[in-house]
């Protein structure tokens, strides 16, 4: 190889959900991301067992040949062993598809446990994957909301193409109900600007018009639904980019296991 940098990169994000359904069950979050054949993925919902086994996230790089670039860990909580009348649906319902998990702080609409199944108590987050070189990477605090039990971020890399440096900036933003409206506001001050080559993409927790209106300037890179993954009806994973970037073919990926569809695209800086 003589060292050229590449015209082009393949990005995807993806909620792995744990790398479990809805019911508590593990699916091949790894095969699945492999399939994606993305060069650099951002994934949401990453979970690190506090018994010093690897995170969702390091065992998905170990076995695809991706390295780590970064992980974050946004929350604490428990993830719990899978439910016991776990049936061929992807989970019980909308409503219950969270207590496959609970993050301290979050209020759910019982505040029972279940009592029916044992947890491993564990951090939630989120981490950056590559196949190819990236720098300049760093971790940029969005801090967390009153009504959020969990702290947000984005996690910043540079990657060379044959027309300039890339910026992808991956991130996972609080939800609508928790007043995301302040954070979307701070995030619009930690992008770069528009002017530059970037990408900003992860499961935003909100439709595309209104995370348009919070990020000026730049556009979507790819229309259409990504939640509840196996019959979506919303588009809540997004990749905006400036206009020095071309976005040279995009897809919403099949329903792989999680609760959101990946999101695909091929970029270059123009």
């Amino acid at each position: 190889m003589d060292g050229a940098a590449p015209a082009a990169l393949t990005l995807a994000t993806f909620n792995i959900h744990m790398g479990i359904d809805g019911w508590g069950r593990p699916y091949d979050v790894a095969g699945q991301c492999r399939a994606l054949d993305a060069d650099v993925l951002a994934l949401q919902e990453s979970w690190t067992p506090e018994d010093g086994s690897p995170s969702t996230a390091a065992r998905i790089a170990a076995s695809t040949g991706y390295d780590v670039v970064a992980e974050v860990t946004l929350a604490r909580g428990k993830l719990f062993s899978p439910h016991p009348s776990a049936d061929d649906r992807w989970g019980p319902s909308l409503i219950q598809t969270r207590k496959t998990l609970r993050i301290d702080g979050e209020r759910w609409a019982s505040a029972d446990e279940p009592v029916d199944r044992s947890s491993t108590r564990g951090q939630w987050g989120m981490a950056v994957l590559a196949r190819m070189p990236v720098h300049d990477v760093s971790v940029i605090p969005l801090g967390k909301l009153r009504r959020d039990p969990a702290r947000r971020a984005l996690i910043s890399c540079v990657a060379d193409l044959d027309g300039g440096p890339l910026v992808i900036l991956g991130t996972h933003m609080a939800h609508i109900t928790h007043g995301s409206h302040a954070q979307y506001r701070l995030l619009g001050t930690k992008l770069p600007p528009v002017t530059t080559a970037a990408v900003l993409t992860g499961d935003m927790n909100l439709w595309g018009p209104p995370v348009s209106s919070y990020v000026r300037g730049w556009r979507r890179g790819i229309i259409g639904r990504t939640w509840p993954a196996p019959r979506p009806h919303s588009q809540l994973d997004h990749m905006m980019v400036t206009p020095p970037v071309t976005v040279l073919e995009a897809r919403i990926g099949e329903f792989a296991g999680s609760d959101h569809r990946p999101v695909v695209a091929t970029l270059a800086v123009s």
